[in-house]
């Protein structure tokens, strides 16, 4: 079964259901946990209402303090649950790649991620992060809805 599982969030509260099932998925199993969660790069010219920072600086900080705030809640889930536990912050330009890379780089067994359940025309618009990790991942994925 499963060894090593790679919880990513971005600190909704999907994600937060996410964590509570994936940690009780390897406390049942006796697995590890990775949790981690994506920042994008900073640029001069963004679309993304978390960029809007006066500087580069400012951004790094802001970024840093919300991954804090977002992998201390699987910190606290895993001790809790007695559940072997590590975080990681990591920066990339599209999320999936971070995620994939993650969970490649740690030697994750199974990546265990929320969806935000968008159909139709929003889903085709928007995107969604858990499809192109689905889509990209050669490491298998358990998505909670």
């Amino acid at each position: 079964m499963y060894k090593h599982i790679l919880v990513p969030t971005d600190g909704s509260a999907l994600s937060a259901r996410a964590i509570e099932q994936a940690i009780g998925l390897a406390k049942s199993v006796g697995a590890k946990v990775s949790g981690m969660t994506v920042s994008i790069p900073f640029h001069v010219f963004a679309l993304d209402p978390m960029m809007v920072s006066d500087t580069a600086e400012q951004y790094k900080k802001d970024c840093e303090d919300r991954a804090e705030k977002f992998l201390g809640a699987i910190t606290v889930a895993a001790k809790a649950a007695g559940v072997q536990c590590e975080v990681a912050h990591v920066t990339a330009d599209h999320p999936y790649e971070g995620i994939i890379d993650t969970a490649t780089v740690r030697g994750c067994d199974l990546i265990f991620m929320a969806s935000h359940g968008r159909k139709g025309v929003a889903g085709l618009i928007l995107g969604s992060e858990t499809r192109k990790v689905l889509t990209h991942s050669k490491i298998p994925v358990l998505v909670s809805r």
